[in-house]
């Protein structure tokens, strides 16, 4: 019988934990449903099933940390469960690094994706701008262009990180929302491995609002059931490992009323704030001694300690990673800075001119992200030694240009990766970015998405960020982040002498790797990258 090995939940990952099996033996299991979870101290995701069946046997206890490729559970894929031996409904131990399959056997290794490329640089991108080039988060979602390569592998769920500020967003400001686009993705075409299920959209009641607000360890999926029956997660105490919060716990507050009880907890917040602050004594005496050093009773969640004024957010296995990436960058890559300001008179007014009949066209707003995306991948071909990866040996120029765009998610940053961004126009660029954006919302980014990035693009300005001094992405060598665009006086040169002007001036600011490249390599590149979107106006071709 087919047998369920345990995936590689990154590059660097060596071995999981299994944190709860979601079967129990001789449950019936459906194509791509989720059978366990597996816990890393990078990633968390919900392994699926990757054929229907019956769960016959599970070798590997909850709790329990095993390496990669070991047997983790079997699968009666042919119906015959009646026929399994009575030994095999007693869950057994792995030991070490689990054997292989017996010839014959067909032995199935769930992927997942991987976590190191998914470490984003020291700013996060947001993905478009507003007019004045300072970005507006928005819940609306970008056209597929088909840009990025197809995949075997199953979506991501909330296992690619990477670091940096604020929310994924759209182009547009606050007060707008981001039309759909007419142009859907294409459906994704059957694969053995399914994708991971992506939380649900938050609703509008107050218990939803509470889901949302959670910040205690569980899947998406559990989330996602609290939210369909309006649970209130911070009154559930989890019973899974390390205090994570269950399916089973979730439906045992549902059958007990607890989901009824909850509802009062949709008042409106001005309803509920004067009550919580004419009570502080009250609260600050209901809470429970700890002694003092003593650990909290749930990863992630936040405690008060003894002292009442401080408080311990303890690590997330996803922050966990983002801290590693982050030192290993700073302690391993002597990092240096430069700045260049940049007229962006011209690309504003090529934006300007084809905004209406883009928005129209496309159904999404044209960002200058793609324009400045454009601009670098330009400048990547004349300097093929800062498209690179350093390495022990030395500097490998990569063949192809890979940008990766840094995106911010709602727990953390993600990378997703333009593959062969060069040979596709402004329009392509605006598409492919605004797909990435759309998918890692939602959770839907690929293996293939996130991986193989040559040169990163960051977009500190949609925070108003005017200058910053972004961390590599590791192996790569240099990092570029655009600034917000501001009006400024500054002197204009002409025929006739010189003068004062207002301009519309944009910073670009690089940080790159001292090992592999130098100051004047990188100042030409920057000045290079300067000088095509200086050269943009009206007439420059988005197509």
């Amino acid at each position: 019988m087919p047998k369920v090995t345990m995936p590689q939940l990154g590059e660097s990952v060596a071995e999981g934990t299994i944190g709860k099996w979601l079967k129990n033996i001789g449950d019936h299991v459906d194509k791509y449903e989720p059978i366990v979870e597996v816990i890393t101290d990078k990633v968390n995701a919900e392994v699926p099933s990757p054929f229907e069946g019956t769960l016959t046997e599970i070798l590997v206890k909850e709790g329990e940390t095993v390496p990669n490729n070991t047997e983790i559970a079997v699968i009666d894929a042919a119906g015959q469960a009646a026929e399994a031996s009575p030994t095999q409904a007693t869950p057994t131990a792995a030991a070490g690094g689990g054997a292989p399959a017996a010839e014959g056997e067909n032995t199935v290794a769930v992927a997942a994706a991987t976590a190191d490329e998914a470490h984003g640089a020291g700013a996060a991108s947001q993905i478009g701008e507003s007019d004045n080039g300072t970005s507006a988060p928005s819940d609306g979602s970008a056209p597929s262009n088909g840009t990025s390569a197809p995949s075997t592998e199953p979506s991501a769920e909330r296992t690619i990180f990477g670091t940096g500020h604020g929310p994924a967003g759209s182009d547009e400001r606050p007060a707008e929302s981001q039309p759909t686009s007419a142009a859907a993705a294409a459906p994704a075409p059957p694969q053995v491995t399914a994708e991971l299920t992506p939380p649900a959209v938050s609703g509008g009641n107050g218990a939803t609002a509470a889901v949302a607000e959670y910040e205690g360890r569980m899947t998406p999926a559990v989330r996602r059931l609290a939210r369909e029956h309006g649970v209130d997660l911070s009154l559930i105490a989890g019973t899974g490992h390390s205090g994570r919060i269950t399916r089973d716990d979730v439906m045992r507050f549902v059958d007990s009323g607890g989901a009824a009880a909850a509802a009062p907890r949709s008042a409106p917040a001005a309803e509920i704030m004067p009550q919580a602050q004419a009570q502080p004594a009250q609260a600050a005496a209901s809470l429970p001694a700890r002694a003092p050093g003593a650990a909290p009773s749930k990863p992630g969640s936040e405690v008060a300690t003894a002292g009442g004024g401080d408080e311990l957010k303890a690590q997330t296995p996803m922050r966990k990673a983002i801290a590693a990436h982050m030192v290993k960058a700073k302690q391993t890559a002597p990092h240096a800075y430069t700045t260049v300001e940049t007229d962006m008179s011209g690309v504003i007014a090529l934006r300007d001119g084809v905004k209406g009949r883009y928005q129209a066209e496309q159904g999404t707003s044209l960002s200058f992200v793609a324009i400045v995306a454009k601009a670098v991948v330009e400048a990547l071909r004349r300097h093929a030694d800062l498209n690179a990866h350093w390495t022990d040996e030395g500097l490998v120029r990569k063949g192809a240009i890979n940008l990766g765009i840094a995106v911010a998610v709602d727990d953390g940053l993600i990378v997703p990766v333009i593959r062969n961004a060069d040979q596709l126009s402004i329009n392509g660029l605006n598409l492919a970015i605004q797909d990435f954006a759309a998918r890692a919302r939602s959770n839907k980014l690929r293996l293939d998405d996130i991986q193989g990035g040559t040169f990163t693009l960051n977009n500190t300005g949609w925070f108003g960020s005017v200058a910053s001094q972004p961390i590599v992405n590791v192996p790569e060598v240099v990092i570029l982040s655009m600034e917000a665009i501001v009006k400024r006086a500054v002197v204009v040169e002409s025929p006739a002498g010189d003068s004062i002007a207002i301009r519309p001036i944009m910073n670009i600011c690089t940080s790159f790797d001292h090992r592999a490249t130098d100051g004047a390599q990188v100042g030409r590149f920057v000045q290079d990258v300067r000088r095509w979107l200086e050269a943009v106006d009206g007439s420059t071709s988005i197509w």
